[in-house]
């Protein structure tokens, strides 16, 4: 393990010199990237506490317990004389599920592809073919992904038909010889549907390889489709509305879940607003609502969160999370519950709300119920929410820290 974290920073060192000629022009090349690192305790000792229910994304600022970073290089590999150019991207990731990186870390080439851009007779839209981020907004006060088709595999994207433009792609899931998927992904977005709104479509295909019915290892088939509207100069930000529905291995949305039954079927809907009133006053606004039903029983995840953003300066903000999500069980078994709050004062490059870097002093509490704490003793014992935890049957905790976050 220590070769591989040598191996991430020579990565990292490599593209950072890359990045020293980044600006000199597209032939050249550009870097990006995105991390977050911190440190932190809790008010009962130990390391900082995270505190989220079983199985569903939590309330992420002021509530990261691990370190997380993306770095990735984009350069133009050819050009032909007719004006076509051939573009490649190579990005690498490091996660660790700490405040530090160890053992216990996971480096991941996270993309390497090459795109065709300006191609005579692809009128506008471009191919590609390799290992990429894929249709994957996001959902930002929580982490989520509320599509998520990253892969490996090959497409072409933004074709001009009608009103909007068209995309598709063509993914395969090899996660071993006997257990895999195709995938087929279908975009249909900028459909102006009002004065500063548009409407995007977006559906998936699943097809797992088939073996034979009683075969328990295989992926089962799936779909999901998802219609997405945007409204752009809302309060000064937008807001993002969307209703999605999904089959078997098509309850990622977007994406293929490898492990889910055939019989289950996920709908999902949530309201998304980020806004900046004034210079000073930003903030996000999040109500979600998810149920999954699996054989005649059906589990039921609700949120809602606010992250008010007062800037004092242009240096300086004030930031309050607020997060509240309840887990309604299949089984029948009690509503589990988790309040969360952060405060935060912010050291950043500016007044709005996506300003980064961002140097962050936290204090965070959380209160959940029995049911939480009954489900975490099940799942995943000696976590935060469980009884064996770092608050042993305590239902309430705080923990402190510090915290970067940064993309460029």
């Amino acid at each position: 393990m220590q070769q591989l974290f040598k191996k991430t920073l020579a990565v990292a060192a490599a593209l950072a010199c890359c990045a020293t000629t980044a600006h000199a022009g597209d032939a050249e090349g550009t870097f990006s990237g995105y991390f977050r690192a911190g440190v932190g305790s809790n008010d009962a000792g130990g390391s900082q506490a995270c505190f989220g229910l079983e199985g569903v994304p939590k309330y992420r600022f002021g509530n990261e317990c691990d370190l997380y970073g993306e770095f990735g290089y984009t350069k133009e590999l050819a050009k032909s004389a007719n004006g076509s150019s051939f573009v490649g991207t190579v990005m690498t990731s490091i996660y660790s599920p700490t405040s530090d990186v160890g053992s216990d870390n996971k480096l991941e080439l996270a993309q390497m592809m090459v795109e065709a851009k300006n191609v005579p007779f692809l009128q506008g839209s471009t191919a590609w073919i390799g290992k990429r981020f894929y249709d994957r907004p996001d959902i930002h006060v929580l982490d989520f992904k509320y599509l998520h088709g990253d892969g490996v595999g090959g497409g072409i994207a933004g074709i001009a038909m009608g009103p909007g433009k068209f995309s598709y792609a063509l993914f395969r899931n090899d996660i071993n010889q006997s257990v895999a998927a195709t995938r087929h992904s279908f975009i249909y977005e900028g459909i102006p549907v009002n004065p500063g709104g548009s409407l995007k479509l977006d559906a998936t295909i699943i097809s797992g390889d088939q073996k034979n019915d009683n075969d328990a290892k295989r992926v089962e088939d799936g779909w999901s489709f998802s219609v997405v509207h945007k409204q752009d100069k809302l309060l000064g930000g937008d807001n993002t509305l969307a209703l999605q529905y999904g089959s078997g291995s098509g309850i990622k949305m977007g994406g293929t879940d490898t492990g889910a039954s055939s019989d289950v079927k996920r709908t999902r809907i949530f309201d998304n607003i980020i806004w900046q009133i004034t210079p000073e006053f930003s903030g996000s606004l999040v109500g979600l609502w998810q149920r999954d039903k699996d054989n005649g029983a059906s589990s039921t995840w609700t949120s809602v969160g606010v992250r008010p953003v007062y800037a004092i300066n242009e240096n300086v903000k004030l930031i309050v999370d607020f997060g509240h999500d309840t887990v309604k069980p299949g089984n029948g078994g009690e509503t589990q519950k988790l309040t969360k709050v952060t405060f935060a004062p912010a050291l950043t490059q500016g007044k709005g709300f996506w300003a980064r870097p961002e140097l962050r002093a936290f204090v965070t509490y959380a209160k959940w119920n029995d049911a939480a704490q009954k489900a975490a003793d099940i799942s995943n014992k000696g976590s935060t929410l469980s009884s064996t935890g770092v608050f042993g049957g305590s239902t309430s905790g705080t923990s402190f820290g510090l915290q970067v976050e940064a993309w460029f």
